[in-house]
């Protein structure tokens, strides 16, 4: 087997990691996909082709980055919620990871979240909605990143599609 095709492979491995990170915050995500697409770029032995990748790839996975962002950073602005209720969310979250699997990490991230608008409004139904509010935004911030992960990752299989051709 040749090096580019051990790189080839382990590029495309870490990409399906990264795509799966968009949605699984334990995982590296959108960071890891520009990571595997640079090392492809650069050892994958697609010459000019993997830079294009590179090049549109990068668009996809930084557009899905700085949307996530300014999706739910807005969302969580429109209902003045604090981002230590999101900070105490993702602490309890990785608490939740280890006590609960598999699902821990997003019961512990819901906990958190709510514990903390509870103490912040001193009004369980206040606090359930904004929670409410806060999970909608990272969902849509996850939904939006992931997307643009599967734009990303797609390119660099047309890449791979052109390379082989050629």
């Amino acid at each position: 087997m040749s090096p580019e095709t051990v790189v080839t492979i382990l590029c495309g491995l870490a990409i399906l990691v990264g795509v799966a990170g968009t949605v699984i915050p334990v995982l590296p995500g959108s960071i890891l996909i520009g990571l595997s697409l640079l090392a492809w770029a650069i050892w994958g032995g697609a010459g000019t082709t993997g830079w294009v990748v590179f090049g549109i790839g990068m668009v996809f996975v930084l557009a899905g980055m700085a949307a996530s962002a300014v999706l739910t950073g807005r969302k969580l602005k429109q209902h003045s919620i604090p981002s230590r209720s999101v900070v105490a969310g993702l602490v309890l979250g990785v608490v939740g990871m280890f006590i609960i699997p598999v699902v821990g990490l997003f019961v512990g991230f819901a906990a958190g979240l709510l514990l903390s608008e509870l103490h912040r409004t001193r009004a369980l139904g206040t606090a359930a909605a904004s929670s409410w509010a806060a999970l909608k935004a990272t969902g849509l911030g996850m939904i939006v990143e992931f997307g643009l992960a599967c734009l990303a990752g797609s390119t660099w299989v047309i890449g791979l599609w052109v390379t082989a051709a050629a």
